[in-house]
This record gives structure tokens, sequence and C-alpha cells, in this order.
């Protein structure tokens, strides 16, 4: 196979993850067909096959390729993170950005698509976790380590404090979103505040006049 060949491969084959991703986000799993997916992507049934085995396989890259945006969050934790920018009002950064990225409708769908799913497909359901929330989890308690060993934070367990802050940043704004289906129930203006709030509060008990 020619290197023309392998990138018209890997450019059918994003096409077709992409089809997928606003077929099932549209329409759930069960609603979704195989066929309606070979539709959206401009291709026949054949070439969908021929890329993936079934429609649960194609589920899973859709799950997958999720992993960009995670990398892109992962990126930005350790770099707000870092000494200069924490110093420089970092974490309030970090707290309104992730609250936009995390808030975002599409991946509010995927993320309601994958629980109610996670009976039958369990595996699929830790690789997100654990390729996600658990990634972002120890990058910032990695840093949250490194700020407390330079005497900017109070952190006696780094990974407890990185659990709290996401905690008291997004579990009412995004179970607000999932429960509701209600991708936007909050104002930028409000999410903002809240972030704001909650990055005061967390820096009260892990901040460095913490008693």
């Amino acid at each position: 196979m020619t290197i023309d060949d392998e990138s018209r491969s890997a450019r059918k084959e994003r096409e077709i993850i992409q089809a997928a991703t606003q077929a099932f986000i549209s329409k759930g799993y069960d609603g979704t067909s195989m066929e309606e997916i070979a539709t959206r992507a401009g291709a026949s049934k054949q070439t969908i096959y021929k890329h993936f085995t079934d429609k649960e396989t194609l589920f899973g890259e859709v799950v997958r390729s999720t992993a960009t945006q995670t990398n892109d969050v992962v990126e930005m934790v350790a770099r707000l993170l870092s000494e200069a920018e924490f110093t420089d009002g970092g974490l309030q950064q970090l707290a309104r950005r992730l609250m936009g990225m995390l808030t975002d409708n599409e991946l509010l769908k995927l993320r309601r698509l994958i629980i109610a799913n996670a009976d039958r497909m369990p595996q699929l359901g830790r690789d997100w976790y654990e390729k996600g929330f658990e990634r972002m989890l120890t990058t910032m308690a990695s840093c949250f380590e490194k700020l407390t060993s330079r005497g900017l934070m109070r952190t006696p367990d780094p990974y407890l404090a990185a659990s709290h802050f996401f905690g008291m940043l997004l579990w009412i704004p995004m179970n607000e979103a999932m429960f509701t289906g209600n991708s936007n129930p909050r104002s930028k203006a409000e999410l903002e505040r809240h972030a704001d709030v909650s990055v005061e509060a967390f820096l009260v008990v892990y901040g460095v006049q913490a008693k």
C-alpha cells in the first residue's frame, strides 16, 4: 500500500468517526444503524465495515477519539499550574477554562451515551474514565505536589486535593447539565462566577494561608 493510499484510508476513517459521532449523539446507540453512518459519511456500508468490524467497535473508536481533547486539557493543567502561572492567577484561569471545556454540549451528550451503555460496554466506560478524568486528576495532583514543595500550597494529599478541586468546580454544573438535558443551564458569566468562588474556597483550605 502506498503512502497516498494510507493517507486516503486514514482520512476516510476520520470522516467515518466524525459521521458516527454525530449519528450516535443525535439518535443514541440503539437508534443508530451502520447504514445511517454510511449515509452521513458519504460512503458505502462495505467501506464502513472495511474500517470497523461492527457498530460496537465503531462506537468505541468514537469514544476514544475524545482522547485528543483530554490531551489538550492535561497540557493546559500542566501549563497553568506551573509555578509562574500559578502565582499569576493560573488556578482561576484553569477553573474558568475547565468549566467551558468540560461542559461542552457535544462532550456532555457523549458522556450521557457512555453512561447509558456502561452495563453493556463496561470496559469502554473504564477506558474513557482512566484516559480522561483519571489523567486530569493525576496531572493536577503532580502539579499540586510541586507547588507544595515550593511553599505555594499546602496539600498533604495532593491527589485528594485535586479530587476536591474537581468536585467543587464541576459537581453541580455538570450534573445540572447532565440530568436536565439542558446543555447550557447557566450563562457564561454564572459559570465564571462559580469557578472564581470555587477557587477562593479551595484556597482557604489548600492555600499557603490555610491553618
